[in-house]
């Protein structure tokens, strides 16, 4: 055998001692190290079956998530958008916002309006000053209708 082969990283080669070790076993006498107490010391919350802390907490002290600084922002302006899905226009003639009001597909304080889905339709659907996605218009498109935005 030459030098080359001995030195050969391989499956066969690899060694896994040390990498799994026999789980601590507490309360068994004083000779385990471990013994009495169990390793949690004398009295307080921590030493009691149950005693435990949530995490975060600080003794009552603040905690620190409370602490800091809070940052970021939720739009207004976005909770007047709404996504309406093609399917829910099946039927309808024109489509426009106050058409979709009228029929309840939207609520009444929705300013902004975008169509999706690419679903095939069978109605002639004619859409005017509303958004619509690329799938959307394709099918809008195949069934015969228009879209204006």
């Amino acid at each position: 055998m030459t030098e080359e082969n001995t030195n050969k990283l391989a499956l066969n080669t690899l060694s896994n001692s040390g990498t799994s070790q026999n789980r601590k076993r507490v309360g068994r006498g004083i000779g385990s190290g471990t013994g009495k107490t169990a390793g949690r010391g004398h009295k307080g919350q921590k030493s009691r079956s149950g005693g435990n802390i949530r995490p975060g907490f600080e003794g009552g002290q603040m905690p620190l998530q409370q602490r800091v600084p809070k940052f970021g922002f939720s739009s207004r302006k976005n909770n007047l958008l709404k996504e309406v899905n093609i399917k829910l226009l099946e039927g309808m003639k024109e489509v426009s916002i106050n058409s979709l009001k009228e029929n309840k597909v939207i609520s009444k304080k929705i300013n902004k309006v975008k169509i999706f889905g690419n679903t095939e339709i069978s109605s002639k659907i004619n859409v005017v000053g509303i958004k619509v996605t690329k799938g959307a218009k394709l099918s809008i498109e195949k069934a015969g209708g228009s879209v204006a935005e």
